[in-house]
Parts: C-alpha cells; sequence; structure tokens
C-alpha cells in the first residue's frame, strides 16, 4: 500500500477525526489543521493551529506539498481561500460536500446529474443556506483544483462521535426508557439511508491513496425509518414497546422533525427523503456496515463518549416525552 501525505482541514470532530483516525491507522503521514477548540486531535496526527476566518490562515501548510487535501468545510469563504492556497500544493483536492445540494426531491433516485441548487452569492452562510453554500464550495474546487479534484456529497452520517444526536439518541432513549413504552413516530415507511461515519472516513482515505476524479455521493443503504428504530431497540436490549404517534399530532405538540430541541430525530415530518443514489462510489470503493453495528457504536458514544443531559443536538427530554406518552394515553382514553 502507498504511503501518502494527507492534510486534513479540520480533523477534530465527528467526519474530519474519523478520517484523520483511518488515515493514521493505515501509516499514512497526517496532519490535521484546525482551531484546537473542538476536540483532541487523533492519535498519531500532527495538529496545526489555524482560524481558517484569516486571509493566511494557511500559509503554514500552503508552504508544503501534499499528496491529498481533504476538506469538509462549509463555508465558501474558507474553500475559496484553501483552493487559492493549498491547490499549488495538493496532488490531489478532496471537497466533503452534501446531498443537501440537488434542487430536486421528486426523482424516484437521484444520481449524480441531477440539478444543484444555485450557489451562494455570500463568503459566509447561515445554517439556512447550508446547501447553497455547498454547491459554491464545490464550484471553488472544480474551477480552482480542475482535474485533480474530487466531490463526495455524503448523505446522512451515524456512528461514534455524531454530536448531533441523530444516530444516538433511539438506542439511548430505548436503553434508558423508564416505563413500558417509547414515543416514536408513526412513519414506518419513511425512507432512510444512513451511513456509518466509519466507512465513509474509510473509503476517503482510499481516495487519497487511489484518487478517483469525479463527484460521487456516499449514502447508507437502503431501509426505513421503521427498520432502523427496531435495530435501535435491538441494540439496546431494551424491552420496551414502540408506541407510534401520528405526525399530525407530533406537529400539534410543538416536535420538530429531523434535528433541534424538542425533536425527534431521523423523522422527516412534512419533508419528502428522496433516495439517493450511490452506485458510482460503490464501484470506486465505498463499503457499508450493517446499520446496527453503526447504531451500536453511537449508544457507546453516548453512554461513555460524552457528557451531559438530553436533548442535546436533537430529541426529547424524559419530561417532554413523559408529558407526550401521557397525552397519548389520555387522549385514546377520552
Amino acid at each position: 500500500m502507498v504511503r501518502v501525505r494527507i492534510l486534513v482541514l479540520g480533523g477534530t470532530q465527528f467526519l474530519g477525526r474519523a478520517t484523520a483516525l483511518a488515515a493514521s491507522a493505515r501509516g499514512h503521514a497526517v496532519t490535521c489543521l484546525a482551531r484546537g477548540q473542538s476536540g483532541a486531535t487523533a492519535a498519531g496526527c500532527a495538529l496545526v493551529k489555524a482560524d481558517r476566518d484569516s486571509d493566511l490562515g494557511l500559509a503554514s501548510v500552503a508552504a508544503r506539498r501534499w499528496d491529498s487535501v481533504i476538506d469538509v468545510g462549509r463555508q465558501p469563504a474558507h474553500v475559496r481561500r484553501a483552493v487559492r492556497d493549498l491547490g499549488p500544493v495538493a496532488g490531489s483536492y478532496l471537497f466533503v460536500s452534501t446531498v443537501r445540494v440537488y434542487a430536486e426531491t421528486t426523482r424516484a433516485r437521484i444520481d449524480e446529474s441531477a440539478p444543484t441548487l444555485d450557489p451562494s452569492r455570500d463568503d459566509i452562510v447561515s445554517p439556512q443556506e447550508y446547501g447553497e453554500g455547498k454547491v459554491a464550495c464545490e464550484n471553488y474546487v472544480t474551477a480552482g483544483v480542475g482535474d485533480r479534484s474530487m466531490i463526495v456529497r455524503a448523505g446522512l452520517l451515524g456512528g461514534p462521535g455524531d454530536v448531533s444526536g441523530r444516530s444516538g439518541y433511539w438506542p439511548w432513549r430505548f436503553a434508558t426508557a423508564n416505563g413500558s413504552g417509547v414515543l416514536v413516530p408513526a412513519a414506518p415507511d419513511q425512507p432512510l439511508q444512513m451511513l456509518d461515519v466509519r466507512d465513509l472516513a474509510a473509503w476517503l482515505v482510499t481516495l487519497c491513496e487511489y484518487p478517483s476524479v469525479g463527484t460521487f455521493n456516499a449514502t447508507g443503504a437502503d431501509t426505513t425509518l421503521g427498520d432502523t428504530l427496531l435495530h435501535a431497540r435491538a441494540v439496546s436490549g431494551s424491552q420496551a414497546r414502540p408506541v407510534p404517534i401520528p405526525g399530525a399530532m407530533l406537529i400539534e405538540q410543538g416536535v420538530r422533525p429531523w434535528l433541534g430541541p424538542r425533536s425527534l430525530p431521523l423523522w422527516s415530518g412534512d419533508a419528502v427523503l428522496p433516495l439517493v443514489d450511490s452506485t458510482k462510489a460503490a464501484a470506486a470503493g465505498l463499503t457499508r456496515r450493517p446499520v446496527d453495528q453503526t447504531l451500536s457504536a453511537a449508544l457507546e458514544y453516548e453512554r461513555h463518549g460524552r457528557t451531559g443531559a438530553w436533548p442535546r443536538g436533537s430529541g426529547l427530554s424524559d419530561a417532554d416525552e413523559a408529558d407526550l406518552l401521557g397525552e397519548v394515553l389520555r387522549t385514546a382514553q377520552a
């Protein structure tokens, strides 16, 4: 196996950290550029502290040559400067984008040829402009690095280090159920494609070793919310039964879909979640482990890898769930 010099722009949280760990484990020389405030540097990796908000923030690493640069940035200004400064010294430039760049959700299955959103015209974007900002980032990469660029449009990620709580909430909720039931959304057939962060990280390293120029979707295998909840219950070892609640009732009670305070993670609400085709990535080496392994690792992370009470980035507090279950019971008895 070839040994390469990899610069990870980030590398201290979730995907960036998982990628740095995977690269180091394969014996590559890995340097992470970060502020050093979001987490510890992955074992075996060097850290260069820098602020990407600064126009000269990359000066120290731009003076060296890299076999590959991995950029998980979301701010167009950061990516524009990185391409300017690192494009000339990088053998390949791998930008991690998102499937949220796609403009339509009506296709039966979205491949890389689907139309994208208009790029953001601002160099600093809000979370509400996440997709538009990533399109602008992609454009900077392809224009500045050309045939040495790789774009990976990632879907929903889960597993160890998931600070959003999306993949950890359900196994944790079943594992800590105080009663006989766990409130779940009544949407068992909702499509879901969760990719283990470790699988994406391993494949990103493979792309650094053997570059495959182009754009790739990277999502998990096709499944449903119902099946995912069954796996979450199984890995938790819980005997608590799921209590399905209609979406209209959840919305009426102020429960948000997907993410944020007082939410039910992985539930899309009224939004349509299109299926994304990752055939091209699979042909280029992306492999995917079973979802129960992802949920089990996420539960382990919730138990031992982080502190603080729920809700965190998403989910219901114990009190909110108890109140909602009580309301359902009162409604059923009325």
